[in-house]
């Protein structure tokens, strides 16, 4: 992908080998989102290679992503140099019902495409993880968090709702009441209790957040490739199916495994 347009929407992309990283750049802002990121996000993961087994995402200066871009909240709009387009919330209501799903839909594919089972992601967050932040965070299959971290979603506080995929995950991990209880508040919850609860894997210091990622990451890539991604596939679905239906999936994809291995 073109470096310009990549920076142009601060973001920076690089695949070396099995592993992809991508990294959120707009320090200046802690690294806000907008729709134009969100855009190009989903046109990383259209592209991202097929031999890639992990995704790494991460976020440059002190924060992982404090959120939304102000300026979205702004009545008027500010096209600014990010290629926004100068979407507010205000500009998308306008579009009405039909059309402002549609577009939204489109922002939410940035962050659907960290769930594809041909690789695992892995949320490196240091710093503010706050809203779409967070969200994005949710996205990834695994996060790992310095022990500075500061996880919030801060929608309701401003009369909105999460609506970047972020939702289900947070309630896959921490169960409907707290789900609920995080949301609602829009508190600060702390990097000691996100592991405590399930939101991270891992807290470590901030020197030590490039090394854990890496060592994950070797970890990951130990294991077959066709094992890990039906694996990852097997236990996405599980909680929509009943025992029954998870243990012929299991059966099912484990003969589909074996007559790989034989080379059937």
């Amino acid at each position: 992908m073109d470096p310009a347009k990549l920076a142009g929407v601060g973001l920076r992309y690089a695949v070396d080998g099995a592993v992809a990283t991508v990294t959120l750049d707009r320090r200046e802002t802690r690294n806000a989102q907008t729709p134009a990121m969100w855009r190009v996000l989903a046109e990383i993961g259209a592209e991202v290679p097929d031999d890639v087994r992990v995704v790494v995402v991460r976020g440059e200066g002190h924060s992982f992503s404090a959120g939304l871009d102000r300026r979205m909240l702004s009545p008027g709009g500010d096209d600014g140099d990010d290629g926004d387009d100068g979407e507010t919330l205000a500009q998308l209501v306008a579009l009405g019902s039909a059309k402002f799903s549609e577009r939204v839909d489109a922002f939410q594919q940035g962050f659907l495409w960290l769930r594809d089972p041909r690789f695992v992601s892995i949320a490196a967050i240091q710093g503010y993880a706050i809203g779409a932040g967070f969200q994005l965070a949710l996205s990834c299959d695994l996060r790992v968090a310095t022990d500075d971290a500061q996880l919030a979603m801060k929608e309701t506080a401003l009369g909105l709702v999460p609506d970047l995929t972020g939702t289900k995950p947070l309630v896959d991990c921490v169960g409907y009441a707290r789900a609920l209880e995080i949301c609602v508040t829009g508190r600060m919850v702390g990097a000691r209790e996100a592991a405590e609860i399930g939101l991270v894997t891992a807290v470590v210091s901030r020197s030590e957040l490039r090394a854990t990622i890496a060592d994950l990451t070797v970890a990951l890539l130990a294991a077959p490739v066709g094992a890990v991604r039906d694996t990852k596939a097997l236990l996405q679905a599980a909680a929509g199916r009943s025992l029954e239906d998870q243990r012929r999936a299991e059966r099912e994809t484990q003969y589909d495994r074996l007559r790989q291995l034989a080379g059937g």
